[in-house]
């Protein structure tokens, strides 16, 4: 068989589960807050920039509306954040964090090391990671 065709050379499938790997590692975290990775990386977002647009939320964890919609409509439904509309354009729709969305987050700062710690690297590693992967996906941005 050629080399280049076997599962095990494929980066793409190293990446597709080195990610799966990662979101399982968060599970055990986020069950106790509530929250699904997907929507623990849309608090981050908004504990970062609260009122943020749903556009801007969309382009920042790069979703598109038909998972970003859902998404925040089930925050808004735990009580996490509410939807405000513009009042000079009613299409503009910003995200604002309640007070249990504000409250979630020191309950939730200890996620970060616990998922460091549990994934064997060290800081340096982490980092480096961290670096090239986001490098690589800068250099890939175009593709989509």
């Amino acid at each position: 068989m050629d080399e280049h065709l076997k599962l095990e050379n494929q980066l793409c499938f190293a990446l597709y589960t080195s990610a799966r790997t990662i979101v399982r590692k968060y599970k055990p975290y986020l069950d106790p807050l509530g929250l699904t990775y997907t929507q623990y990386i849309a608090m981050l977002v908004l504990w970062e920039q609260d009122g943020i647009s749903i556009k801007d939320l969309g382009e920042q964890l790069m979703l598109d509306s038909g998972t970003l919609t859902p998404l925040v409509k089930k925050l808004e439904k735990q009580g996490l954040l509410k939807r405000e509309r513009g009042q000079s354009d009613e299409r503009y729709v910003s995200i604002v964090l309640t007070e249990a969305g504000r409250t979630l987050k020191q309950r939730a700062s200890d996620v970060p090391f616990q998922i460091a710690k549990s994934l064997h690297l060290d800081v340096a590693q982490g980092f480096e990671l961290k670096q090239r992967l986001d490098q690589f996906i800068l250099d890939n941005k175009d593709l989509d």
